[in-house]
């Protein structure tokens, strides 16, 4: 389902941008919905999952040096 906004800026920039539309054979309304689109999805991204959030901490003060010593002791 599609909805209405409105959206507020520079009148230059709007007349820039229906050019750069009209040369990319789209919309503005295209344009907009897919940069909001790639924002959530970097969101999605970047946010961590559940099973990541309940690991978040467990491992403090086991830095460097002590995987390092982990490791060495597993597989030598």
């Amino acid at each position: 389902m599609s909805s209405k906004i409105t959206l507020y800026t520079d009148v230059q920039l709007i007349e820039n941008m229906k050019l750069y539309a009209k040369k990319h054979n789209t919309s503005i309304s295209k344009m907009v919905t897919q940069f909001f689109e790639s924002i959530l999805k970097k969101e999605e991204k970047t946010m961590p999952s559940s099973k990541t959030s309940q690991l978040r901490g467990i491992l403090k003060g086991a830095g460097e040096e002590a995987y390092q010593a982990y490791l060495e002791k597993k597989y030598l």
